[in-house]
């Protein structure tokens, strides 16, 4: 049977693709579209009901979810540790400076490193880990700047920003209800807002995880271990 998610992303895909948005974004990137392959791959595999616990990233990262498909998607975790390698096409109106090379790029996502590197080290299989956890970005568009410099969710303007927050909204409600966890982790503080707010009236708990950036000076200094002590905090260790 056909992971629900695979509709549920497909619908978010063509809503977001809709939006119109103005300064400071000059370039939009939907992996949903272009990375479909690796993208359902993963959720066909891994996205199967009845998580205890549900990690929310905000959106994709250039070297990550934007090559692979896969949130927080290192290219080596996502080819080497989960198995998935599918062909990725070109986004449309493609950046000189942040070209779509899929499974072929050279850059490493730090943030991705960090987490499926944690995941991987302290769970060992894909399976052990996704038998009780999945991970999943709240908004899956790229926003780019005319230099090709990442513009985060939250520095829209505020009308676009409010009609992408809505279908991002609506998608994480369907995909909470299909997957049923008892918990939500914010993977940083904009997450954890966004899923709060996105799912007030559900019976579920909230939690927080210490974004891996290394823009984050905390997320530097033993970001692993950081971790180890949220998820004890949260009872999921």
């Amino acid at each position: 049977m056909p992971s629900p998610l695979v509709e549920i992303t497909r619908k978010l895909a063509r809503r977001a693709d809709a939006l119109p948005f103005d300064e400071p974004v000059d370039r939009i990137y939907n992996p949903l579209v272009y990375a479909r392959r690796p993208h359902e791959i993963y959720l066909e595999r891994f996205a199967q009901p009845s998580k205890e616990a549900l990690f929310l990233g905000m959106n994709p990262g250039p070297f990550g979810m934007a090559q692979t498909g896969v949130p927080f998607g290192e290219i080596a975790a996502v080819r080497d540790w989960m198995g998935i390698d599918a062909k990725v096409d070109s986004p449309p109106n493609e950046h000189p400076k942040r070209p779509i090379q899929g499974f072929d790029c050279k850059r490493s996502e730090v943030s991705g490193r960090r987490l499926w590197g944690w995941v991987a080290e302290r769970w060992g299989s894909p399976e052990d880990f996704f038998s009780r956890f999945f991970v999943h970005n709240y908004c899956p568009l790229v926003f780019m700047g005319d230099t090709g410099k990442n513009v985060t969710p939250d520095k829209l303007k505020a009308s676009e920003r409010d009609g992408l927050f809505a279908i991002c909204d609506e998608a994480l409600r369907e995909i909470v209800t299909a997957l049923s966890p008892r918990l939500v982790v914010g993977v940083g503080a904009f997450a954890e807002k966004r899923a709060r707010t996105a799912l007030a009236d559900f019976d579920i708990e909230f939690g927080r995880l210490l974004h891996p950036s290394p823009a984050s000076p905390l997320a530097n200094k033993g970001w692993a271990e950081q971790a180890d002590r949220c998820l004890t905090a949260l009872d999921l260790a």
